[in-house]
């Protein structure tokens, strides 16, 4: 993996809340990446395929000004028609040896929830991060699976990919993700739910300012893609 790469895989992985406004939500986003998101992803299980066409062509502009990635969530078709840096697969998605071959060097993440050696056939099938969760009681997903954060370190140590938490992550518990191997924090509700997003996204982006395990700062890397 490319240090350029490296460097967009750590930090605030900010993912869109599900909304029909589409300018209140590329503004949000926007705040987000004022704050230091390095990644977005574009998330609409229920979003009309119009509907979901324009946000995500419209979350790609904002990201690529921002020097971010977008990542689009389940659907490598819309990925390509929207150009965006990547996509993110769910166990129901498309595998990732298929989204491969129809995304080449883009950037494919995939969720692990709380089975660490999913993380490992991930690596093995060519992702480039993977994602474990729901480390703490997630709002979105309630009843999802917990992972703990000892699921958080063995991911990390098997597949030896960038690892996101995921998963009821918020300002008081994302330390504990990511000094347990988390290169990235998934955030939805204590971003987009806050009253100020740029000032919640920026308290996110300066915990890995200065945790020990930080990487290099992002804002001095270009860009990935």
């Amino acid at each position: 993996m490319t240090s350029e790469r490296q460097a967009i895989l750590h930090g605030l992985y900010a993912i869109s809340p599900e909304v029909t406004d589409t300018t209140r939500l590329v503004a949000q986003v926007e705040e987000c990446l004022a704050g230091g998101a390095r990644l977005v992803q574009y998330r609409a299980k229920n979003a009309a395929p119009d509907l979901a066409l324009e946000q995500a062509r419209r979350l790609g502009a904002a990201c690529r000004a921002s020097g971010a990635a977008l990542i689009v969530n389940d659907s490598v078709e819309l990925a390509i028609a929207v150009g965006a840096d990547g996509v993110h697969l769910g166990r129901d998605d498309m595998d990732v040896e298929r989204a491969r071959a129809a995304l080449g060097g883009r950037i494919i993440g995939v969720s692990c929830y709380d089975d660490p050696l999913r993380a490992l056939a991930a690596r093995n099938s060519g992702a480039d991060y993977v994602a474990i969760g729901s480390v703490f009681q997630s709002t979105t997903k309630p009843n999802a699976a917990r992972a703990s954060l000892e699921n958080l370190k063995a991911a990390k140590l098997i597949s030896g990919l960038p690892l996101v938490a995921i998963g009821g992550i918020n300002i008081d518990n994302a330390a504990l993700a990511i000094e347990a191997g988390a290169d990235m924090v998934a955030v939805i509700h204590a971003l987009f739910g806050s009253a100020d997003v740029r000032a919640a996204a920026l308290s996110f982006t300066r915990l890995f300012e200065h945790s020990t395990r930080a990487g290099p700062h992002v804002r001095t890397q270009p860009r990935a893609i």
